[in-house]
């Protein structure tokens, strides 16, 4: 089974999803420093309808401890726009994926770089054998904004060096205080601490950025963000489970039961907007009360209920009661085309796949998951080395199950994942402290890892200005930009928001 997935969301990790690394080490320290590697050059690229020279700068940042020693190595890709009059007027992006694990490939390949994998599709597509060909990216952000792609210690070809330990890197507090380190540096190196800023993040990235909001808003040498892209995200895990996460995930469920024609569409005249509304408020009005209540619920009550439920998300009547209402995700991956002999996607839930067991609750892999995992490594690695240069004596590391097994959460929920990590209130704090600072959230209908309605139940907590939130929504998945037509639509919204639109 491919493993895609955690690279992107953490919100079903879980010691045993990696339990065959449980027995790994961490290495006592890393490797001596030496001279940081530094690979540069030009380029030019069609973006938005504009032809732009830009410098590419690939390399090493050495983080320093108390001492002034080196103990970590961040590796990023930096794109700068040539000629730029006055560079204090022109935005700069810190871009990121999540995992935790994860570099940050998928995002760079995929949307906001200037080159990108050619794996977008009209209709959900494998991505096959290669070759897998890197394009110009006409979508890419290039024409708004200089980028930093990021690869976290751990990830990519970052690491701990000599007596530094991936430990203190490894932790949702850790990650924000060690790539807040690397922006800081970043910005002064770059002499850009007058440029407007953004944070982009995908999946567990969107945790980091929330996070990193509150570790540079602070003990005054603040780092003011004009704006935070928050991609299928994931920022309170304790709404991730229980009632709340049920009632989060149940719309997202609905979406691909109406994609899969598995509902009665003509209840709803065929309007995928109205539809959507009524499954919000059937989750939020009707489910949740209805999970707390559990057994107190009277007969009629929860045949009521259990009818709707199944009428919204397309499994059985029967199916759901037996269930509890308690459809996760990976029984509803099994369920709902099951008479079909098909499982749908759990980062995409418009794709399906084939299993050899056909009558299990859940399901063994994640056709959404290896549909394009090949394509992007392949072209990672295929970019880096023959059209930028980097050569380096060590594997990039696209998914790190090490990093994964011992991330720590900001209450010590250790291999786990994040526990209860919410980082709603310091992206919050960050917001009321500076009131220019909007946030993006981007969610794909059909993506059953970071569901479209928990991560706005989550963004309306008390706190958040919410007339500085802005929605946007795609006929997608997890990696909406996977779609032709969301990949556009993706690149439009985000340029407008970066440009105040």
């Amino acid at each position: 089974m491919k493993t895609l997935g955690a690279a992107l969301a953490v919100a079903s990790l879980s010691a045993g999803a990696f339990a065959q690394d449980a027995g790994k080490k961490d290495e006592i320290a890393g490797p001596e420093a030496g001279d940081p590697a530094r690979f540069e050059t030009s380029d030019t690229a069609r973006v938005n309808g504009e032809s732009i020279s830009y410098d590419v700068v690939a390399g090493e940042t050495f983080l320093l401890n108390d001492k002034d020693q080196p103990n970590a190595s961040v590796f990023s890709f930096s794109y700068l726009k040539k000629n730029v009059a006055d560079p204090s007027q022109r935005p700069v992006m810190f871009v990121f994926n999540g995992g935790p694990g994860s570099a940050s490939l998928w995002l760079h390949m995929g949307v906001i770089g200037p080159k990108r994998v050619d794996v977008a599709t009209d209709s959900p597509t494998d991505d096959g054998a290669p070759p897998y060909p890197v394009i110009n990216n006409e979508y890419s952000l290039l024409d708004v904004a200089d980028l930093v792609f990021i690869d976290p210690v751990g990830t990519g070809y970052s690491r701990p060096l000599e007596d530094g330990k991936g430990e203190d890197h490894w932790g949702v507090d850790e990650d924000a205080a060690s790539v807040g380190r690397f922006i800081r540096r970043w910005l002064t190196e770059n002499e850009r601490w007058a440029s407007p800023k953004y944070l982009a993040g995908e999946s567990y990235g969107t945790t980091r950025a929330a996070a990193l909001v509150s570790e540079l808003n602070d003990r005054y040498n603040d780092v003011a963000f004009n704006g935070v892209i928050l991609i299928s995200a994931i920022l309170d895990f304790e709404a991730a489970r229980g009632a709340l996460g049920y009632a989060g995930l149940m719309p997202t469920q609905a979406a691909i039961a109406w994609y899969h024609n598995r509902v009665d569409r003509s209840a709803w005249n065929n309007d995928f907007d109205a539809f959507i509304a009524d499954a919000r408020a059937f989750a939020s009005d009707e489910l949740v009360p209805a999970l707390i209540k559990g057994q107190g619920l009277s007969a009629d009550e929860e045949a009521a209920v259990v009818s709707e439920f199944a009428s919204f998300t397309g499994v059985s009547e029967d199916y759901a009661d037996r269930a509890n209402l308690r459809v996760g995700v990976g029984r509803y991956m099994k369920e709902l085309l099951r008479d079909q002999g098909l499982t749908v996607g759990r980062y995409d839930g418009r794709y399906t796949g084939e299993e050899e067991d056909g009558v299990g609750e859940t399901a063994e892999a994640d056709p959404s998951g290896y549909a394009m995992d090949a394509a992007f490594t392949a072209a990672m690695n295929d970019y880096m080395t023959r059209q930028l240069g980097v050569k380096m004596d060590r594997d990039y590391t696209v998914l790190s199950y090490d990093v994964n097994m011992k991330w720590k959460s900001v209450d010590g929920g250790g291999s786990g994942g994040p526990g209860y990590t919410n980082v709603v209130p310091g992206l919050a704090r960050g917001m009321r402290e500076n009131k220019d600072m909007r946030v993006m959230l981007a969610s794909g209908y059909y993506d059953q890892a970071t569901p479209f309605y928990a991560a706005e139940l989550s963004l309306q907590a008390p706190g958040v200005p919410m007339d500085r939130v802005v929605k946007t929504y795609y006929p997608a998945g997890h990696m909406m930009y996977l779609d032709l037509g969301s990949l556009e639509q993706l690149s439009e919204d985000m340029r407008a928001f970066v440009q105040g639109e």
